[in-house]
C-alpha cells in the first residue's frame, strides 16, 4: 500500500487553467473519490497522478517517492479508464495478462497470479471468450483484472461504471469496493455521480472549477457542507435553497411572512438550506401551495410554493395530496443551514 500527496498542484494549457492549486492527502489503503461536475479538473488530476499528464506547478508523491516527473511506467499505479479498452482479437486471459507481458514479467508468475484474478473477479469460466462475446459488466472485470494482475499498491480509475446500466452500476460498486478492501489498495476513483462517491468512498474530494471545494468523509459532507454549492450538489433532491427577508422579528423566507427562522438582523444576504428528508408537513409552520406530487414507492417528494420559492419535501410512503392543497411545512431548528448568496460560503448564526 502507499499513500499519496499532491501539493500545490497546477496545471494549465496556454491560458486554460484546468487546476488552480490543489492540495490533499490521500491515506494509505483508503478510498477516495474525486467528485464534481464536468470540467472541473477531476479527471485532470487522476491524469497528473498517473504520469499521463505533468503537472505546471506543485509535487505528486506515492509514497515516500516524489514522481511528478516520473513516467507512468515507474511510478508503480495500475489504471481503469472509462472505455474498457479490451483488445477485441484477444482472449479474457490474454486481456489481463497484456500488461505483465508488455513489462516482461518472469512468466512462470503468469498462471498463479491469472488464476488468483480470475477467481477474485468470477472470470475463471470466461478466460477464452473474447469481449464480444462478454457483457458489460464482465468486460468491466476484465478491465479490473488487467489493472488488479499488476500488484500495484495504488489504483486509479476514471469513471469506470459510466457506460453501464443503473441496475449493473449498483453491482459494480458494491463489488469495486469489496475489491479495494480485500487486496488493501489505495485508490482514487473520478466520478460526477454523487451516489457512487457517497457509497463507496472513505474520503470524497469535490472539485469545482479546478479548485477543492471540499473534502471530507461522506457523512460529514452530507451533513456539514461548507458552501451552498457543497450542500446543492450533494443530496436527491438537492437542498433546498431559500432567499430570506428581514422583518422586524428576526429573518423570514421571502414572501412567506413568516414564522422567524433566525432572530436578529443584518443578514439579508443569507439564505435558508434545508434537506427535503428534513421537511415535514404539520398543522403549524411555513404556509404552502403544493405544486407538484411525485410518487416513487418508498417516499413521495412533493414541491410546494412557499413564498417567493418552491420547496421540496421527501416524505414517506404515499401521499394523497393534489397540486393546489394548501398544506405547511415545518421543521427542526438543528437541521437548518445558512448560506451567504455573495460568497457562498455558509454562515452560523448568533
Amino acid at each position: 500500500m502507499a499513500a499519496i500527496s499532491l501539493q500545490g498542484i497546477t496545471k494549465s494549457w496556454g491560458e486554460a487553467q484546468a487546476v488552480k492549486g490543489i492540495d490533499f492527502e490521500v491515506k494509505s489503503g483508503d478510498f477516495t473519490v474525486l467528485l464534481g461536475p464536468s470540467g472541473c479538473g477531476k479527471s485532470t488530476t487522476l491524469r497528473l497522478i498517473a504520469g499521463l499528464d505533468i503537472p505546471t506547478t506543485g509535487t505528486i508523491r506515492i509514497g515516500e517517492r516524489d514522481v511528478t516527473r516520473l513516467p507512468p511506467a515507474q511510478r508503480k499505479i495500475a489504471m481503469v479508464f472509462q472505455s474498457y479498452a479490451l483488445f477485441p482479437h484477444l482472449n479474457v486471459r490474454d486481456n489481463i495478462l497484456f500488461g505483465v507481458r508488455v513489462r516482461k514479467e518472469p512468466k512462470q508468475n503468469f498462471e498463479p497470479r491469472l488464476k488468483r484474478v480470475a477467481d477474485i473477479l468470477g472470470l475463471s469460466h470466461l478466460l477464452d471468450r473474447r469481449p464480444g462475446q462478454l457483457s458489460g459488466g464482465q468486460q468491466q472485470r476484465v478491465a479490473l483484472g488487467r489493472a488488479i494482475i499488476a500488484d500495484a499498491p495504488v489504483c486509479l480509475m476514471d469513471e469506470p461504471l459510466s457506460n453501464l446500466d443503473a441496475q449493473l452500476r449498483q453491482e459494480m460498486r458494491r463489488e469495486i469496493r469489496a475489491l479495494q478492501q480485500q487486496l488493501e489498495m489505495t485508490m482514487i476513483y473520478v466520478t460526477h455521480d454523487q451516489t457512487e462517491a457517497m457509497s463507496m468512498a472513505d474520503q470524497v474530494i469535490l472539485l469545482r472549477d479546478g479548485k477543492i471545494e471540499q473534502n471530507a468523509p461522506p457523512a460529514e459532507l452530507y451533513a456539514q457542507p461548507a458552501t451552498e454549492f457543497a450542500a446543492r450538489f450533494i443530496g436527491t433532491p438537492p437542498m433546498n435553497l431559500l432567499p430570506l427577508a428581514q422583518e422586524a422579528a428576526g429573518l423570514v423566507i421571502a414572501g412567506s411572512g413568516g414564522p422567524v427562522v433566525a432572530a436578529g438582523s443584518g443578514n439579508e444576504q443569507w439564505q435558508l438550506g434545508l434537506r427535503p428528508e428534513h421537511i415535514r408537513l404539520a398543522d403549524a409552520g411555513v404556509a404552502a401551495v403544493v405544486e407538484t406530487v411525485e410518487y416513487f414507492g418508498a417516499d413521495t417528494i412533493v414541491g410546494a410554493r412557499a413564498g417567493a420559492a418552491t420547496v421540496l419535501v421527501r416524505a414517506p410512503g404515499q401521499l394523497t395530496l393534489r397540486a393546489g392543497d394548501q398544506v405547511r411545512l415545518a421543521w427542526d431548528a438543528g437541521h437548518q443551514y445558512f448560506f451567504d448568496r455573495q460568497t457562498g460560503m455558509r454562515r452560523h448564526p448568533g
